[in-house]
């Protein structure tokens, strides 16, 4: 069954987000996802940005790269080439979450984005999903 990690007390969203994508990148293969593409491309910039003596090698879901590339980009769950773990950028849970083994989320500081994580939480919880909640360190 899909392991549910919760991330908390993230101020910078898009920071926290590239750190546990080059994390979990390093043993296994991560998806990304944000149905909106704004989302997406913002976070496609920050990767190229977040080490300044690394790279973390991204490519978009369909690209003739993906099967090899250890962190995909999508706004869908179409054209998938791995279900290892699923970083949600989203604001609710991705209607494909549970073909993969891990799906990690993050919870801003603010309130609108708590109340989105909440609801989040009640929608795995409600289904028998395991969940580990993690605080951010500064």
């Amino acid at each position: 069954m899909t392991r549910i990690d919760f991330y908390r007390y993230a101020q910078d969203k898009h920071h926290t987000a590239c750190r546990l994508a080059a994390k979990a990148s390093r043993s296994n293969k991560v998806l990304v996802y944000a149905p909106d593409a704004e989302v997406l491309d913002r976070f496609d910039k920050a990767l190229w940005t977040y080490q300044s003596t690394g790279f973390v090698p991204h490519v978009r879901a369909g690209s003739p790269h993906a099967a090899e590339t250890p962190v995909i980009l999508s706004s869908s769950g179409d054209d998938l080439p791995h279900h290892d773990v699923l970083l949600n950028l989203g604001t609710e849970w991705p209607p494909f979450f549970a073909t993969f083994d891990r799906v990690l989320e993050i919870v801003g500081a603010d309130e609108a984005d708590k109340e989105l994580a909440r609801a989040r939480y009640v929608f795995y919880q409600k289904r028998g999903y395991d969940i580990r909640v993690n605080d951010i360190e500064a």
